[in-house]
């Protein structure tokens, strides 16, 4: 059953990614990359790592993936370059990606990572949450405070210009 479910989740987040560099709409290639970072949670679900996981799509899905969504769509669109479609360039680079992954998994199969063993206890996710909760309570709410202010600010300022152009004309 994890195989079909490591499988699953590697064609969707292989598939996301592709997307997100593939797409021409940069709003759709967000929307990809959030795709591809909730694959990545999967992942680490698989490991059992659940506050990992939790840990990703809180940060990376829930606030980076979406300041990215919003800092695209306030952007005008004529500050968005024009992609310019060049075939072999795109065959270079996959070409270029299957020789560094088959070069990268010949190195880690050869590195004979199975056999390291510990002594150590594992960890437990729910004493790493309450240490969060418990000491580093105020950096979480200045981290959410920063978001929102510069969320905020940004709306701001393109409502700014909007009044601007509306004045002008």
């Amino acid at each position: 059953m994890a195989d079909v479910v490591f499988l699953a989740l590697s064609v969707i987040t292989i598939g996301c990614a592709i997307a997100a560099l593939e797409m021409r709409s940069l709003i759709y290639g967000s929307i990809a990359l959030m795709g591809t970072l909730g694959g990545i949670a999967g992942f680490f679900l698989l490991l059992d790592s659940p506050f990992v996981a939790m840990f990703q799509l809180a940060v990376y899905v829930g606030s980076i993936a979406v300041l990215i969504l919003f800092t695209v769509m306030l952007v005008k669109r004529e500050l968005i370059f024009k992609k310019v479609e060049d075939k072999r360039r795109k065959f270079v680079g996959i070409a270029l990606m299957l020789v560094f992954i088959v070069a990268l998994g010949s190195i880690i199969m050869d590195s004979g990572i199975k056999t390291i063993t510990t002594d150590e206890p594992a960890v437990d996710f729910r004493n790493i949450g309450a240490d969060f909760l418990t000491y580093y309570w105020p950096a979480l709410i200045l981290m959410a405070l920063i978001l929102t202010s510069s969320v905020t600010g940004a709306l701001i300022l393109a409502r700014r210009e909007d009044e601007n152009e509306q004045r002008t004309d």
